[in-house]
């Protein structure tokens, strides 16, 4: 498809919008007393030829699934952003002046309290991921026409993630995803290492498969020209590298230091008249290109998610919980075609590639890049296109933290689940094992933390995850654990159960996964000397059931000991001590793994740590005698 250079109206256009984006930028900053100009103001050309040549939007329905994406991953420009729509008509641009303020959407960073906004970014090195999650989906399930942008900023291009994303994105092929480079030189503090290198980053990013192309990012025609050959490029997606100036058309403030981060105040008239002075046409209007009808995704149901069987065990058989999460995926994959499973090149570990050996099409390799991994699930699941199910080791989650926190302010539905917990891994030694993983997902809002100790409850939590709203952990182990509940047993977020009591039970123990078992054999060691114990499956450590361990902990003389293979420190432990805080007449024994482990057989680790049915006994013999 050859190009056509834009009429010399609208390249005019164009350039007014986008001195007028500028001015928008200055004035809702100086509204709000804080925010970032000068960041805006280089990209304002970029964005008046995204939003009024190139995107194809609707402004009825600004998350409809066949519209263009468009990803901010220099969230902190985020006015030039609302600017945009504003001028595009979705709002009204007196709007703008409400920016940052406590009642207003509009804030300093965009987040999906807006119906514009598809994710929160601003922490930054995220946005490429999770544009890349996009950009597959549209490619490989929706099969649609609609495209993704990510604009990046320069500063933030030196984040490591956002080259696991770009080396994602080319080994795939996302011809469909254009990033925009914002090359305006300065950083923060000082100027980015590479200030206008134009051909480092070109060769780095041809190196990573993207079509290349370097363009002066304050020229329109350049910019329209640019866009058409991303547009046109096949089986490779492609980096636009804009030069730009900070503070562009800002006198004696343009690619200057010093001014990031701040409003203009006694300097925005004098900016503004020089802006307004460049403006052709004062009461320029133009609207985005509407969505295509033809090319559209197709309409999907990710509601009301289930195993198309129920679970298959015999009461006794071993079966690690870590297999049935991949039995349980497979079965949730047969049931709804949206079901997804992406993994970082652990999936004969975790079994998820018990859904990529049935739908191998369903099934995303991330290689071993857990920002990305992460990133690229929640591009996935928005705008409610897939059910996505991530899966690496625990503890590999813990360096994609700030993505699964900006997850959850992105309002994600993403399921995480993390095998090999704890120091019952065993030989792979202290790096391999998940000790602070569930303190890591208690920590986030709204979440909900799956600890399911067999092989029936796991494939429940795998089908209660996929119907749950906001970030979802299942915690799988690495042994085999013995089958304790019947194939039709029924689970409930927040409801624990009960699996062995008696009128005469003195003490209540609560496990979870492996200690969960240690619990039934100081249970059983208990009862030889005359103390019979009660023991509770807690099943979601977040939310807890509080309800059920205050009955049952009242019942047994308010004498509770909780048994973890987790550190002490953010566990089920200090879940359980936190529930039981406003309430009188109970002593809690918390066990955990007290120190870094090592590696050994894991039943030696266990007892080596302290939390096997022996020091179970020991806890509970010391309470009773207390």
């Amino acid at each position: 498809m050859s190009y056509h250079k834009p009429e010399a109206k609208t390249v005019q256009d164009l350039k007014d919008l986008a001195h007028k984006l500028r001015i928008h930028s200055i004035t809702s900053t100086d509204a709000s007393k804080s925010g970032h100009p000068t960041s805006c103001s280089s990209l304002a050309e970029i964005m008046s030829v995204l939003f009024f040549q190139q995107m194809r939007l609707n402004l009825k329905h600004p998350r409809d699934p066949s519209s263009d994406r468009l990803i901010l991953s220099k969230g902190h420009a985020a006015p030039i952003l609302y600017a945009a729509w504003a001028e595009a008509g979705l709002f009204p641009v007196e709007e703008l002046k409400n920016l940052r303020k406590i009642d207003s959407d509009l804030e300093g960073h965009p987040t999906p309290r807006l119906n514009f906004i598809d994710v929160g970014t601003g922490s930054l090195g995220q946005g490429v991921a999770v544009g890349a999650g996009m950009a597959y989906v549209g490619k490989n399930f929706d099969k649609a026409d609609y495209r993704t942008y990510v604009v990046v900023g320069d500063g933030e291009s030196a984040e490591g993630s956002v080259w696991e994303s770009l080396h994602f994105a080319g080994h795939y092929g996302l011809d469909n995803l254009c990033v925009i480079f914002d090359v305006n030189r300065l950083g923060q503090s000082e100027a980015t290492s590479l200030q206008h290198k134009m051909d480092v980053y070109r060769d780095r990013l041809e190196a990573f498969g993207f079509n290349a192309l370097v363009v002066d990012g304050h020229d329109i025609d350049e910019l329209c020209k640019a866009l058409h050959c991303a547009s046109s490029t096949k089986n490779k997606p492609t980096a636009i590298i804009a030069k730009t100036y900070k503070g562009k058309d800002f006198p004696n403030i343009e690619d200057l230091d010093n001014w990031h981060g701040k409003p203009l105040g006694d300097k925005s008239a004098e900016v503004i008249k020089h802006l307004q002075g460049m403006i052709v046409n004062p009461n320029v209007k133009m609207s985005p290109k509407k969505t295509c009808k033809s090319g559209a995704a197709p309409e999907v149901d990710i509601t009301n998610v289930k195993l198309c069987t129920p679970p298959n065990y015999k009461l006794g058989d071993s079966v690690a919980t870590r297999l049935a999460y991949g039995t349980a995926l497979a079965k949730i994959g047969a049931d709804n075609d949206r079901v997804i499973a992406l993994d970082g090149d652990t999936k004969n570990s975790t079994f998820s590639d018990k859904l990529r050996n049935a739908y191998p099409e369903r099934y995303i390799e991330c290689f071993i890049a857990e920002q990305n991994l992460v990133g690229v699930a929640i591009g996935a699941a928005c705008r409610r296109r897939t059910v996505a199910f991530v899966s690496t080791f625990a503890t590999f989650f813990t360096r994609a933290f700030d993505q699964i926190r900006m997850g959850a302010i992105s309002q994600t539905n993403v399921n995480f689940v993390g095998s090999h917990c704890g120091c019952s891994i065993g030989e792979d030694g202290p790096s391999q094992m998940g000790l602070e993983d569930v303190a890591m997902f208690r920590t986030i809002p709204g979440s909900t933390v799956f600890y399911p100790s067999d092989a029936v409850s796991c494939e429940r939590a795998v089908e209660l995850a996929a119907n749950t709203k906001g970030v979802c952990f299942i915690r799988t182990s690495r042994p085999n654990t013995c089958v304790i509940y019947n194939n039709d047993e029924t689970f409930t977020v927040g409801r624990g159960k009960v699996v062995r009591q008696k009128p005469s039970d003195e003490v209540l123990l609560i496990g979870a996964g492996i200690t969960l078992y240690e619990c039934l054999a100081a249970a059983e060691q208990l009862e030889k000397e005359c103390i019979t114990a009660r023991v509770i499956d807690p099943f979601t450590v977040k939310p807890l059931d509080v309800d059920l361990i205050l009955e049952h902990g009242k019942q047994c003389g308010g004498r509770i000991v909780v048994v973890e293979d987790h550190y002490q420190q953010g566990g089920l432990g200090e879940a359980v001590l936190s529930a039981l805080a406003e309430h009188r007449n109970y002593l809690v024994k918390h066990l955990y793994v007290p120190t870094v482990p090592r590696s050994g057989p894991p039943t030696v680790l266990i007892d080596m740590f302290g939390i096997s049915a022996r020091h179970i006994v020991a806890a509970v013999n010391g309470i009773i005698k207390k």
